[in-house]
């Protein structure tokens, strides 16, 4: 792992990866292609990213193609490396869902896990297998279930109403199979992370609860149409703790002994994800090999123990896979000064790009694109555009003097970022470029102001009269 101390930084270029060959993506501030190139400028994908917002505009995200390659290559390998069984990786794709990343991280061969009707649309459209693909959520509705039943995806089911709609649904084809679901559970595991983001504790709104397991078991092996293939949990996000997996790993093995009492064909064990990123420089997230490893290890032991076969392993990983792959660029603007309190300085985006900071109070890191090598001079409070008092990004940045026009970019928005990102305030959706070899590519247009109203009704007696007839 990397060194828990704080640092005194000097300028950018410390937070440029220089990355080592054993280190995950998950573990830098910056994409692996991060550098300095020869105007002190920051270079991702080998595109200089004042360049990108000159010709694309602010706000602007920018992926590194190559991290996120990277990032699903390491958790591929180390399950081949370290689990002797059946494996697939699933993207949590509500970190980040659009075309070009499912048709990426499917490339790479991964499944998707989605949570909704629109998320598993996408997928489809991108051109992802439907048999890798699993529909999670806690209130999916009708239409939603029967999309993925008629595709041919695996049901993560949640609830009893889910369950007891479910066994009420057929595909749309008489001859298909019964339908592919899998049992999430609540294991009652804690981990230290955000309230908001702790999801497997007993006080949660996911999961059956461990007292429901024999009646639900029960009530699906009376079910002909129902074919329940696996088990799944969850326990958190933005973890850097590994012993909770490794208890998680336990507990999962037991309910697939139980499952078998009722005649269900357990086959795969869905542990979800969780693994954190390092969004600044006292973070210290464990690397996507020393995470595979110790589930891994936990599932087979597990299974050694209750004298089991080893399932098919499902991981589900969002943020470690994308969250450091991508930047987002500002445009520097106006600027105040409070005496004897701070510095703001004000950016063209803020809450409607990243909503993260309000939301859950989270910590980033940015540096000017212009000039790398500047040092860091007194710490500025980096603040949104939008009406808002809350609206700051970041708190203390330590970052050169700024001139407006200047190319602010904020390290760690790939996941999360676009996915949450609203039209508060009427802003426009920012667009998103994919950069790799030196070639950047849109994969997402910018919003114009008539995207804005596209959706928009006027009724005809609200219409404005013209005068002048």
């Amino acid at each position: 792992m990397v060194s828990t101390a704080d640092k005194i930084v000097s300028s950018a270029l410390h937070y440029l990866p220089n990355a080592a060959p054993n280190r995950s993506p998950n573990q830098f501030l910056l994409p692996l292609t991060a550098t300095a190139n020869p105007d002190d400028r920051l270079e991702i994908g080998g595109c200089d990213v004042v360049q990108l917002v000159q010709q694309y505009g602010s706000p602007l995200y920018v992926l590194d193609e190559t991290t996120l390659r990277t990032a699903c290559q390491q958790y591929r390998q180390a399950l081949q490396q370290y689990y002797p069984g059946n494996s697939l990786v699933l993207y949590a794709s509500k970190a980040w869902n659009c075309l070009a990343v499912c048709a990426i991280v499917a490339a790479e061969g991964l499944g998707i896990d989605v949570v909704s009707g629109g998320e598993l649309y996408t997928a489809l459209q991108a051109g992802v297998p439907a048999e890798r693909l699993y529909l999670h959520g806690n209130n999916k509705s009708v239409q939603e279930l029967q999309l993925a039943i008629d595709a041919g995806c695996t049901i993560v089911v949640d609830n009893w109403l889910e369950l007891q709609t479910l066994a009420t649904l057929h595909p749309a084809d008489s001859t298909a199979q019964p339908i592919r679901m899998m049992v999430r559970l609540t294991p009652g595991i804690e981990c230290h992370t955000h309230d908001y983001i702790r999801t497997g504790h007993l006080d949660s709104k996911f999961g059956f609860d461990p007292d429901q397991l024999d009646a639900v078991f029960q009530f699906i092996s009376q079910q002909s149409t129902l074919h329940c293939v696996g088990l799944h949990a969850h326990i958190g996000s933005q973890i850097f703790e590994l012993q909770a997996h490794h208890d998680l790993t336990d507990v999962m093995v037991q309910w697939m002994k139980k499952a078998e009492q009722y005649g269900l064909p357990v086959q795969e064990l869905d542990l979800g994800g969780g693994l954190g990123i390092r969004y600044t420089e006292s973070d210290d997230p464990p690397s996507i090999e020393e995470w595979v490893k110790t589930v891994a290890a936990g599932v087979a032991a597990a299974c050694r123990s209750h004298g089991l076969p080893l399932p098919t392993l499902l991981i589900e990983p969002g943020r470690s896979l994308i969250g450091s792959a991508c930047v987002t660029a500002y445009t520097a603007g106006s600027q105040k000064t409070v005496p004897t309190v701070r510095t703001y300085i004000s950016v063209d985006g803020g809450m409607s790009d990243n909503p993260r900071p309000i939301t859950y109070q989270s910590s980033y890191r940015a540096l000017v694109a212009d000039r790398l090598s500047a040092a860091f001079t007194d710490p500025v409070t980096i603040a949104g555009k939008h009406c808002e008092s809350g609206d700051i990004l970041l708190k203390q940045a330590q970052l050169p003097p700024i001139q407006p026009g200047d190319t602010i970019v904020v390290m760690g928005t790939g996941a999360y970022n676009y996915s949450m990102a609203s039209n508060y305030n009427r802003l426009p959706r920012p667009a998103a470029v994919l950069v790799t070899s030196g070639e950047a590519t849109l994969i997402l247009r910018r919003e114009t102001y008539d995207d804005l109203i596209k959706q928009d009704c006027l009724p005809e007696r609200l219409r404005p009269i013209d005068r002048t007839e």
